[in-house]
This record gives structure tokens, C-alpha cells and sequence, in this order.
């Protein structure tokens, strides 16, 4: 008898080994941006859904980080199911998630008292079946971690996004490091689109996938999560000539 087709927990380990390795695996769902240039950069054709992801501020302190948080607010709230949201500082705003489409009333909040118990909240999050997505802030995330926050993903089909976020400019190294997730983005922010009238226009965004497992890496200019957490291409982008800077191709990050 085929030793794999006798012991299905063998077969289970190999399949995670597989995975983690970089080999065939079983193909995922997908959360679809809904733009062209970003889906089809991405295996799938989207966002994996029962996997770890990572997020980013470009490095311009407060502003692009609030720009991370926003934009995993926008993915999240395009997932059905509670989000529960972890954290070590009380600096969240909700009613700028909730312009990103995540609405209050969604989110669990956990505050807890410092990294390590972030990273089992997490953990336990994704491992519990019973919510949409999991996010949470850490400054690091070693190899160890990120394989049982993925493994946990998988195993419960929720998102986890992980938000790099930084109190010192020396811990911004670790962003660089290996770790088993299956995206990498980095969020700045740009001078929003000009509007015919004196006022705001709404924001916008670099958004760099900076890794990229089975894909390629890229950078877009987007506009910022809308009230439904969508992206959108900006028109002068969309029609104008500068479709070109539009999903170029990166260095391998």
C-alpha cells in the first residue's frame, strides 16, 4: 500500500514542506484588487487568502504609515467575517479605517502588552476559524514566526497582514530579512490628484510589491482605498501617457 495514501498526516507534511519550500501546492482562493496591472502581476490572478502577507510604510515616519494601515484596512474590508486587528499602541484611528472601507463595528481590537504577546495573538487569531482576516502590528518577524502564522493562515483559510511598524530607525533592517510570507508591500505616500477646484484631492500612493512568491515583483501609483476599501488607477494615469509607469518591473526585493 502507497505509504502517502496510508498515512494522511505524512502526506499533510509534505504538502506544508512543499509549500514552505516553494513547490506545487494546491491552489488558493484569491481577493482580486480589481485592477489589471496589480492581479495580474499576482499568482491567481489576486491576493491569496489563507496566507501571510507583510505591509510596510515607504519611511516617511507617521504619514506612510498610517498609508499601511489604510491600505491593509481596504483588504480586509473587502473580506466577509470579523477582523480582529492587533496592537501594542492605542494609535489607531477608526473613523479613517471606516473611510477605507472597514467598518467599526467589524474589528475586535486587542491590545496587547508587547511584541511577543502581539505575535500569539496573531497566531491564535489565524488559527481560529472563525474570522475573515487577522492584522497586526510588529516591528519583527523572524523566519520561526512568520512559517506558524502562515501554517495558521492555511490551516483556517484567513488573511493575516502583518504591518511592519517601527519605534527605532535600527529595527527597519529586519523588514529586509526572510520570512515565509507570501507577499511583501511597501506604502508611500504622494501629492494627492489635483482637483479643478481649490481644495483636497483624494490621496495617493506608491505601492511597491517588493516580494512576491512564484511572482514577479512591481511598483504602482494608486489611488487610495475609496469607501468600499478599492483602489483605483488614477484617470491622467489610466488614459493619459503615463500608462507606462503603471505595474513597472522591480529588482527582485
Amino acid at each position: 500500500m502507497n505509504e502517502t495514501a496510508a498515512n494522511p498526516v505524512v502526506a499533510e507534511l509534505r504538502e506544508r514542506i512543499q509549500r514552505l519550500e516553494g513547490g506545487p501546492a494546491r491552489r488558493r482562493a484569491v481577493l482580486p484588487f480589481g485592477i489589471k496591472e496589480i492581479d495580474g502581476r499576482l499568482p491567481g490572478g489576486g491576493l491569496a487568502l489563507g496566507a501571510l502577507h507583510e505591509v510596510a510604510g515607504g519611511g516617511n515616519g507617521a504619514i506612510d504609515g498610517a498609508a499601511a494601515a489604510l491600505f491593509s484596512a481596504g483588504i480586509v474590508a473587502r473580506i466577509r467575517g470579523k477582523i480582529l486587528w492587533c496592537v501594542t499602541r492605542q494609535d489607531l484611528f477608526a473613523p479613517a479605517l471606516a473611510q477605507a472601507g472597514l467598518a467599526p463595528g467589524r474589528v475586535i481590537y486587542v491590545e496587547a502588552g508587547d511584541e511577543k504577546s502581539v505575535l500569539a495573538c496573531f497566531e491564535e487569531g489565524l488559527r481560529h476559524g472563525g474570522l475573515g482576516g487577522v492584522v497586526a502590528d510588529v516591528a519583527r518577524l523572524s523566519m520561526t514566526a512568520s512559517r506558524r502564522l502562515e501554517l495558521a493562515a492555511e490551516a483556517s483559510g484567513a488573511i493575516g497582514i502583518a504591518i511592519r511598524r517601527w519605534r527605532r530607525h535600527a529595527e527597519a533592517a529586519d523588514f529586509g530579512q526572510p520570512t515565509a510570507s507570501v507577499t511583501r508591500w511597501r506604502v508611500s505616500g504622494l501629492p494627492s490628484t489635483a482637483l479643478p477646484v481649490p481644495g483636497v484631492g483624494r490621496a495617493r500612493w506608491r505601492l511597491e510589491l517588493i516580494r512576491c512568491r512564484a511572482g514577479e515583483s512591481a511598483d504602482f501609483e494608486v489611488e487610495a482605498c475609496d469607501g468600499k476599501g478599492r483602489l483605483h488607477i488614477p484617470a491622467d494615469l489610466a488614459h493619459g501617457s503615463d500608462q507606462k509607469t503603471i505595474g513597472r518591473r522591480r529588482a527582485a526585493g
